[in-house]
């Protein structure tokens, strides 16, 4: 079978120096799973633990399909793409059926609909009029795009990826949604991708793509022209382009390092401290992805922080594994640098270059507001500076002094501590049209319910509780940094909330972080179907055990699929649903 369990590429480098006796401290930790590494059995190679190898299936599994070892080699090799192909078609005809349904401006749609019509065509959004979203779906080609500028508080970045759908296929639902479509569907690809790399097993992480195509919140909001879910793809793409630019990068120092007489890769102290890492375009690529993230929405600033400490600490654990004595040090003097104008300032080029059509014009809402103060006081001390640069600036603190004084109570409000477990989650539409009408039955009692709920599969939501407190037991005490990445992506979209409770919030802006949910139930999934060595009893009890949890989340989806596709339903079937009070 498949080694899908994260430990089986743990290991020392086998000539590491005797580890001592464990201190009281680590033999009192041993009951929470603390295991030193000089306890550990069948230690790896320093090249394996620089640059792990991809699981395979074992020859025994291949034999069972009547395969030999040349064609089951094929098939592998075939299946690292097929596979995460494959979950992305069934996750792309999920969210591309009957997209345009319902044909309404459902929730925010009435605000990043028009903006991004009005961005696409003329480089800044409008002023619209209050009572024009019922003259869009009935009669799209008469609407004017308003030349009167009009005050956003989000950058421009997910509105022109929006508008880029209006403009291919119509300014209609179909048209604002298909982009955020293609985009929800993307991630599943990457998740797999990115979940096959981490866990070094075509099989997990494809399944990490699986359950995201099967998330609900995930869903809906890839059908609903909103601006999480775009913030969400660039948050992806740029940890997946971290993780690329980690392996490549242990990868260069393993083929710097010395082999003795037998082949065997040995560390080097000089080497892994002196080693320049040159030229890192994967990391420029998160730099740019972070870039749009925040162009987007700006709690990918806490992400691109978040993700720069990451990608720092990484090289400092390779250099450590290479042998650096002094690995902080070493980073300090030759990674840090490198890294900060990697991440930082193309993040901000990135940023400002998305703002091309705002600076471009002169009707941009605040676009003139430097050239007014300038003839009232000569620009005061920073006239020196360019106009739109100003006008940028004054425009971006009153975005933040909205931002930060937004606490006006909404119906769907909710507290981020009850994200995980969804304790509110959002209605973007509800109808209840009458037996025989609208799809409703005509066998119906009493009238229909027809809702889009943002809500997450419940079971695999609540799944992650548990998985969550799995990766971070096993970044403390196993010391596995595939489980402390997938524990920072989650703090990095999530813990910034927290520091804002008195403004209004929404569970929906917790689809940041669903991949890293799914890559958390991925490995904890793995870690229930057992290591490798494990007897084959231990590996067909776990093997049943979670595949029963995700044919349970599976049909916990299909079963909530009519509220989240607004799909009418008897209101009985409707209220059997509604399984937490506070969903209604």
């Amino acid at each position: 079978m498949t080694s899908t369990a994260p430990e089986a590429l743990e290991g020392p480098h086998p000539m590491a120096a005797p580890v001592a006796e464990p201190s009281s401290w680590q033999q009192r930790l041993r009951r929470f799973g603390y295991a030193p590494r000089a306890e550990k059995a069948a230690p790896i190679g320093l090249r394996e633990r620089l640059d792990p190898p991809y699981a395979r299936p074992s020859a025994r599994l291949w034999s069972l399909f009547g395969m030999g070892p040349d064609r089951a080699d094929r098939l592998w090799r075939l299946m690292a793409w097929g596979g995460p192909l494959l979950v992305t078609a069934v996750a792309g005809l999920l969210r591309f059926w009957n997209l345009g349904k319902p044909h309404a401006v459902i929730f925010d749609e009435t605000y990043y609909a028009k903006d991004s019509w009005a961005l696409i065509n003329q480089g800044y959004e409008g002023a619209w009029p209050k009572d024009i979203d019922k003259t869009i779906l009935t009669d799209p080609g008469a609407v004017l795009v308003p030349t009167d500028p009009g005050y956003v508080v989000h950058p421009p970045m997910g509105k022109y990826v929006i508008g880029l759908g209006e403009k291919l296929f119509g300014f209609e639902p179909f048209g604002w949604r298909f982009m955020v479509a293609l985009l929800g569907t993307l991630s599943v690809l990457m998740l797999c991708r990115i979940g096959r790399r981490l866990f070094r097993s075509t099989f997990l992480g494809c399944l990490a793509g699986l359950l995201l195509a099967v998330d609900g919140l995930h869903f809906v909001m890839s059908r609903t022209a909103l601006l999480d879910q775009v913030l969400m793809f660039f948050v992806l793409a740029s940890f997946g382009c971290l993780v690329v630019d980690r392996d490549r990068n242990r990868k260069r120092l393993a083929a710097a390092l010395p082999e003795d007489e037998e082949g065997v890769l040995r560390p080097d102290a000089e080497i892994a401290e002196t080693l320049r890492m040159g030229w890192r375009p994967w990391r420029i690529a998160a730099g740019v992805m972070l870039g749009l993230a925040a162009a987007t929405k700006w709690n990918g600033l806490y992400v691109m922080v978040a993700f720069g400490l990451m990608t720092v600490l990484w090289d400092v654990a390779g250099r450590r594994t290479g042998g650096a004595v002094r690995p902080y040090l070493s980073v300090i003097r030759k990674d840090l640098v490198p890294a900060f104008v990697s991440v930082v300032p193309v993040a901000i080029a990135t940023y400002l270059v998305t703002w091309t059509g705002w600076i471009a014009s002169d009707k941009g809402y605040f676009r003139g507001w430097a050239a007014q103060q300038d003839k009232l006081d000569g620009g005061g001390a920073w006239g020196w500076m360019p106009q739109w640069w100003r006008s940028l600036w004054h425009y971006e603190s009153e975005v933040y002094n909205f931002h930060v004084g937004l606490t006006s109570p909404h119906t769907y409000e909710s507290n981020p501590w009850s994200w995980i477990v969804l304790g509110r989650p959002v209605s973007y539409f509800y109808e209840s049209p009458a037996p025989g009408t609208n799809g409703c039955p005509v066998t119906a009692k009493e009238k229909c319910a027809q809702e889009v709920l943002a809500l997450g599969t419940p079971l695999l939501w609540w799944a992650a509780c548990f998985a969550v407190l799995y990766v971070l037991w096993r970044w403390a005490f196993r010391r596995d940094w595939r489980a402390g990445a997938i524990a920072c992506a989650i703090a990095a979209g999530w813990a910034p909330w927290f520091l804002y409770q008195e403004r209004t919030i929404f569970l929906f802006y917790a689809v940041v972080f669903v991949p890293f949910l799914c890559l958390a139930v991925a490995m904890m999934l793995g870690a229930i179907i057992g290591p490798r060595g494990s007897t084959e009893r231990r590996r067909t009890f776990g093997a049943v055990t979670a595949g029963c949890l995700v044919l349970l989340i599976v049909w916990n989806f299909i079963y909530f699929w009519p509220i989240y596709t607004g799909t009418p339903i008897p209101i009985d079937q409707w209220r059997g649903r509604m399984w937490l009070d506070t969903w209604i």
